[in-house]
């Protein structure tokens, strides 16, 4: 789902970013509700920054206030019944066509997902924070089934295998910062050890 934001466009910058677990909602600008491995998931964009709820964890990528920890490269904690992955990473581009491209490949990559929310500021079109749910396995391998067959039989048909029902969910998430050229993306995992 794609949505225009119905607020200004205020600068910011990727190392303004900061993180936490555990905050209440805070107020979005959007919101998209799903269901995902038992849990209730809430994708919600806060402007330049985004909340994901799903069941017992909240975590907040934002320009916060106060003593909130620096965006971290990697993070881990177990939550109860779920271990708990956390992975950030900023893309600085080199030009501003290589900066549009690469918000626009997200863009369309996003487009057409009933489990992603992209949201896109008035008057500054490649300010963009996008949100999107991960396949689980099983959706993968469902998936490659109704691919057509692989010519080469040395390859391993994932038809053919079974899949492992997922024990958990993904996201990930992008922000783009026009006036620094930076995409900042983010990949969490929320498992249930097994």
């Amino acid at each position: 789902m794609r949505t225009t934001l119905d607020t200004p466009y205020a600068d910011a910058r990727a190392d303004a970013l900061s993180f936490a677990l555990g905050l209440p909602p805070l107020d979005a600008l959007a919101v998209l509700p799903l269901e995902r491995a038992g849990l209730t998931v809430e994708l919600r964009l806060l402007g330049a920054s985004h909340q994901i709820i799903a069941g017992p964890l909240s975590e907040t990528v934002a320009c916060l206030p106060g003593g909130a920890e620096p965006l971290p490269g990697r993070a881990s904690t177990d939550v109860p019944g779920w271990t708990y992955e956390f992975a950030a990473t900023t893309a600085a581009l080199s030009d501003d066509t290589a900066f549009c491209r690469a918000v626009e490949a997200v863009c369309a990559r996003l487009a057409d997902r009933g489990d992603a929310l992209t949201g896109a500021f008035p008057g500054s079109r490649h300010a963009v924070t996008a949100l999107a749910l991960e396949q689980t396995v099983h959706e993968r391998a469902n998936a490659a089934r109704t691919r057509p067959a692989q010519s080469n039989p040395t390859q391993n048909n994932p038809a053919q295998t079974p899949p492992r029902e997922e024990t958990g969910i993904g996201w990930r998430t992008w922000h783009a910062y026009p006036q620094t050229r930076e995409i900042v993306m983010t990949r969490s995992r929320l498992v249930r050890p097994t």
